[in-house]
């Protein structure tokens, strides 16, 4: 079993270490009311996904041979307004830099990130409408040049 611990560090602080040192800031924001040094902890779960759905695409691109370069994944969201707060809607969308990409192994690797690898977008899919959308564009690149 996975272990986090949470720490509070004073005000609205938090610090969430996990078992290998790595941390994470979390706050609420200055309009209301937190310090805003970190994460509102709501946010890391649109984080979570994007990061989850992101080492997906970017595996399953590189095990089919993709020249990829580079990938960024904007992450959009709404949630409910009333609390709980529940997140209804999180949209991912893909900017996907390489060169000669295939469309088709794009669109299959978001589709096996979205229904197989990614535990997180697994979790949120009862609850939470998730789509998602990308563009691939090609890497700018250049002869290699001759002689000294």
């Amino acid at each position: 079993m996975s272990e986090i611990k949470i720490k509070w560090a004073g005000d609205d602080q938090f610090v969430a270490s996990d078992q290998k040192g790595h941390s994470v800031v979390m706050d609420i924001p200055v309009e209301k009311g937190g310090g805003g040094t970190g994460f509102r902890p709501s946010d890391l779960l649109p984080v979570a996904l994007g990061g989850c759905s992101a080492v997906d695409v970017v595996r399953i691109l590189q095990k089919k041979r993709q020249d990829l370069k580079k990938l960024e994944v904007s992450v959009s969201w709404e949630q409910e307004q009333e609390f709980p707060q529940y997140f209804k809607k999180i949209h991912l969308n893909y900017r996907i830099t390489g060169n000669g990409i295939k469309k088709e192994t794009v669109e299959r690797a978001i589709q096996l990130s979205e229904e197989k690898y990614c535990s997180v977008g697994v979790t949120l899919k009862p609850k939470a409408e998730i789509t998602s959308s990308y563009v691939i564009e090609e890497a700018e690149w250049s002869l290699p040049k001759k002689g000294p």
